[in-house]
């Protein structure tokens, strides 16, 4: 693929919004199909980008290219008050939204949430609380033809850059991709916990690794 030029990093804008969720989507799921999996793609984005898109824009940065947003990096300074209004306010929003489109009775779906609910079970979830020490948090996704191109690199720069200015000690978070691993250590992240995931191997054939990254600032 060539480079696409130029690419600027700037602050998240609301006319972003929906190429954002598009590209949330579309990374989402470890390279699965989505629709063998969640085949609702607005609730999908609800759950992947609400909080951050809606919440707390201010701590969201966009990659632009062209005109187009081919990358993002979004987050949180606090991740209790994100859990918080997630519990209280975003997730109900999103099961409500759920029920009325029927998606409970989706049969891909009710397979997904078997397989979540069954590596639950399993404590599979448990993991050592980072908050304290990392209480920020961020995602970070390339469109796929975008990638390899110094993106990602920009665009922790510009949110670590931001989580110093608003005199933050730290942030984390948690990612399958094994691919990233090198490029997060490359860009000052350690590892901070290793775990397994089942409830992708229907799909995948085989468990995943599920890594949590945190970074000192």
């Amino acid at each position: 693929m060539d480079a696409i030029e130029p690419v600027t990093i700037r602050k998240f804008i609301p006319q972003d919004r929906g190429q954002l969720r598009s590209i949330s989507c579309d990374t989402a799921l470890q390279g699965i199909d989505r629709k063998t999996i969640f085949p609702d793609d607005e609730i999908l984005a609800d759950a992947l980008t609400m909080y951050y898109t809606d919440y707390e824009p201010q701590s969201c940065f966009v990659a632009v290219a062209q005109d187009r947003v081919v990358g993002y990096i979004v987050g949180t300074t606090d991740v209790l008050a994100m859990e918080h209004i997630n519990s209280a306010k975003i997730f109900p929003r999103i099961f409500w939204k759920a029920l009325r489109k029927g998606a409970f009775l989706n049969i891909a779906i009710l397979k997904f949430f078997f397989y979540l609910l069954r590596s639950a079970f399993k404590g599979e979830f448990f993991m050592p609380d980072f908050a304290k020490q990392f209480p920020a948090m961020l995602h970070i996704n390339i469109d796929s033809c975008c990638r390899r191109q110094g993106i990602g690199e920009k665009l922790i720069e510009a949110y670590t850059a931001y989580l110093k200015g608003q005199k933050v000690r730290g942030v984390h978070f948690g990612t399958f991709s094994e691919s990233a691993k090198d490029f997060f250590v490359k860009t000052g992240f350690i590892i901070l916990y290793r775990g397994q995931r089942s409830y992708l191997k229907p799909y995948t054939g085989r468990e995943v690794n599920f890594y949590v990254f945190g970074k000192q600032l």
